[in-house]
């Protein structure tokens, strides 16, 4: 299974914020510390600020902040959140046209690997995904 580069920015997004506690942050910032498109950390911004998990402020103090604190956001949510979908295979779709789909077993074993996958998510918080802010810190080269 692979995320979107969507969901791969959110999460890098909120995991940069969890590390700045009460500090806002700028989209230019984080998209400098992380080498990343600043158009495209927006569009990511917008969509997290939209579904609330981010407090986005213009202005001259403005800035991000996470909206939540971090052991109330669950990344399995996060992740359904921000994925288009999990259709993975043709068979998942609407437009389903495969032929053998009425015999086949594999839509069962990749549907219950999906569900796996999102049930370890669920049980991770960003808090766990920022465990050791010291290190991630140094990693970003944050100075605080």
């Amino acid at each position: 299974m692979r995320l979107t580069y969507q969901t791969d920015y959110a999460l890098r997004l909120l995991m940069y914020l969890a590390v700045q506690g009460e500090r806002r942050s700028s989209i230019h910032e984080i998209a400098s510390q992380y080498g990343i498109s600043e158009n495209h950390l927006m569009k990511v911004t917008q969509k997290l600020a939209a579904l609330g998990y981010v407090d986005a402020l213009r202005g001259r103090s403005g800035g991000l902040k996470l909206a939540r604190a971090p052991e109330q956001l669950r990344i399995g949510e996060i992740v359904r959140a921000m994925e288009p979908d999990f259709a993975i295979v043709e068979c998942f779709g609407d437009d389903n046209s495969c032929s053998i789909t009425p015999a086949c077993s594999l839509r069962h074993v990749l549907d219950d690997a999906r569900k796996s996958f999102l049930s370890v998510l669920d049980n991770c918080t960003l808090k766990q995904l920022v465990a050791r802010p010291r290190k991630l810190r140094i990693a970003l080269n944050i100075i605080s």
